[in-house]
């Protein structure tokens, strides 16, 4: 029997934790960007830089709506197969959401980081919380630290969400993101059956582990204009902590990256889609067919940027291991049995390191 890997994670993590973890001493990005000049503790060693000339990805752009039948066969399904296994992510189109809807939910994210900080600052994240506005946990001394400010909020189920952090302003912000939410679930839904099916398995099988208690997590990224871009990352690569996470790209502004190979590509901007990856439960989940892959986001002199990611996640009662249907000879098991895997990623995250490895048999 393959042990439970939470308190071989929870003694990794805390061994490694600085006596308190702290908010960031500057302040929000926004305030450090209207300076003009950029700290030290936001500026990478030269191998961690973008590589801005980096070429353009070439995941799959996928019909979701082809993917709904209950066929475990077909070009569609078969391209969303290859996709997550090469690349861990595609590019989701004919989703049900309309150009207008996302251009709305794209506006009031704008809207809600153009506020001023006065008004932001009531959906202020309380110390060592991750919900709220503000921007992530400093861990060590030694953190490089990303150029965003977020507004992180548990969406999905409805008994958890905390109204508190919450924006009333803009009007429709709290309508219009629970809408989002439940079509990111359902879209989720699909996704995840369909993923099932191109293994030959049934289609229910990922999210019968994932349990009846799933949450969605969303997290509003806006990156200001950044003098030293070069310098400089918007968010430091990683891999999720999630099954599965639904990214809304901003509409004109490139920044996202993608490593395969130990190269970063491009994550071009796709009109109306939705980007799809893998996360770290559905590579444990798939015993590695489906790759968590890692991404990165750079900053820009020129440009503000903003996204919005929603993450699925499993419930953390229920044990995440590979499919048995998927471990045999040729494909031998490749992960522990983990718990709560989300509840300690965080912490890894920001040390730079990934909690697969310690997953991993």
């Amino acid at each position: 029997m393959h042990s439970v890997l939470r308190s071989e994670l929870q003694n990794a993590v805390v061994s490694n934790l600085p006596a308190m973890a702290s908010t960031n001493p500057s302040g929000t990005v926004q305030d450090v960007a209207s300076k003009g000049e950029v700290p030290e503790r936001y500026i990478h060693k030269e191998s961690d830089r973008g590589a801005r000339n980096a070429p353009l990805m070439a995941a799959p752009v996928i019909d979701i709506a082809l993917l709904s039948s209950s066929s475990k066969s077909g070009p569609e399904l078969e391209k969303l197969r290859h996709g997550l296994q090469s690349w861990g992510c595609f590019q989701a189109i004919n989703h049900g959401m309309t150009s207008e809807y996302l251009d709305e939910v794209r506006q009031l994210t704008k809207q809600f980081f153009g506020l001023s900080m006065e008004e932001k600052l009531k959906y202020l994240k309380e110390e060592h919380e991750m919900e709220g506005y503000g921007n992530d946990m400093i861990l060590s001394n030694q953190q490089i630290l990303d150029w965003t400010d977020r507004l992180y909020l548990t969406v999905y189920p409805h008994q958890s969400r905390r109204f508190k952090y919450w924006p009333t302003n803009p009007q429709r912000f709290r309508e219009v993101v629970g809408e989002y939410t439940t079509n990111v679930k359902l879209i989720s839904e699909k996704i995840l059956k369909a993923m099932a099916r191109s293994l030959d398995l049934d289609e229910s099988s990922f999210l019968s582990q994932y349990g009846e208690q799933v949450k969605l997590d969303a997290r509003f990224n806006f990156y200001p204009r950044c003098r030293n871009p070069d310098l400089v990352l918007g968010v430091k690569p990683h891999a999720d902590g999630s099954a599965i996470t639904i990214l809304l790209q901003d509409k004109e502004v490139e920044g996202l990256q993608f490593m395969k190979d130990n190269e970063w590509y491009n994550a071009p901007i796709v009109t109306d889609a939705l980007l799809v990856n893998v996360g770290d439960q559905v590579e444990i989940t798939s015993n590695g067919i489906f790759k968590s892959p890692v991404h990165r986001v750079l900053t820009n002199s020129e440009r503000e940027r903003i996204s919005l990611a929603v993450f699925y996640l499993p419930d953390s009662e229920k044990e995440i291991e590979p499919l048995e249907e998927l471990i045999n000879e040729s494909q031998p098991r490749l992960y522990k049995s983990v718990k709560n895997f989300v509840g300690l990623y965080f912490e890894y995250y920001q040390q730079g390191e990934r909690p697969m490895e310690a997953a991993r048999i």
